[in-house]
């Protein structure tokens, strides 16, 4: 669904971003990109939907080269949610709002407005309401409604629950989880919050300053503490609580696990006595 080639980047006057990367995302995987700030996370985002094209080396989306498509072309398979909803609405309307960017890419008029009200019942939002007067929580699901009403192959979440509290994030997160198991939708999860990438990521990429220095299943690296501290990040809790309890915790991974875990020592010593 996307690969990256031999992809280096720099800026005007500047050392490159991305020095060489590659790898490759197959459709239908939940993949975070990790990584502290100045890593190349949103650089890299970018080059994934046209937004910005590689100095060298090839990014493919779908199958399509970025540096030889239209970005209209792109952007029927590829989404991006904003980090900041603010960046990303521009209509008067909730409605016009969501139907807007299906607009600019020349759906069908009765298309458009099927998938909207669908978009629209989905999400729980009221067409008339101004997107402006709506919280931030409303606002992200007004922009996550939006670019997933033209049903893309590929969504880039941008540090998708930034201001939202628990409840707002675990509704957007579960409703894009279910897509992806569901209806094999792709995402890449651009994400410094290693709690957030342990619940819902199936694979990780471990980015420091442009360079690759991890990719793996989520728990195998959520568990490795040196390659998290050269990338500058920290394990989930409950994987950084069992790497400091040593041994006998090597498997926990979640809360259930240590629940579980604990509790069958808690026998085994009731049992002794």
């Amino acid at each position: 669904m996307l690969e990256f080639k031999h992809v280096s980047y720099h800026y005007p006057a500047t050392p490159p971003v991305i020095p060489d990367l590659s790898f490759k995302i197959e459709k239908g995987e939940f993949v975070a990109l990790a990584g502290s700030n100045g890593a190349g996370k949103s650089t890299i985002s970018r080059l994934s939907n046209g937004l910005l094209l590689p100095s060298s080396g090839e990014v493919t989306v779908g199958g399509f080269n970025t540096k030889t498509t239209r970005a209209s072309q792109i952007a029927r398979k590829v989404a991006f949610l904003f980090q900041n909803p603010d960046r990303q609405i521009c209509q008067n309307t909730v409605r016009e709002e969501v139907s807007f960017g299906m607009r600019v890419q020349g759906f069908p008029e009765e298309e458009i407005k099927a998938r909207t009200e669908a978009a629209l019942e989905t999400f729980s939002l009221n067409g008339d309401w101004s997107p402006f007067t709506r919280s931030r929580g409303e606002r992200q699901r007004i922009a996550l409604a939006s670019v997933l009403a033209g049903k893309p192959e590929l969504v880039i979440l941008d540090e998708p629950t930034t201001g939202l509290d628990y409840k707002e994030c675990t509704a957007i997160m579960d409703h894009i989880a279910k897509l992806n198991r569901e209806e094999g939708l792709t995402i890449l999860m651009v994400c410094h919050d290693m709690e957030l990438i342990q619940s819902y990521a199936g694979r990780v990429l471990v980015l420091n300053r442009g360079t690759l220095l991890g990719d793996g299943p989520t728990r195998q690296i959520m568990k490795d503490r040196e390659l998290l501290s050269k990338a500058r990040l920290r394990p989930a809790q409950i994987p950084n609580l069992a790497l400091r309890l040593g041994a006998g915790f090597e498997d926990v991974y979640t809360v259930d696990e240590m629940a579980a875990l604990l509790q069958k020592r808690a026998g085994h010593k009731e049992g002794e006595e």
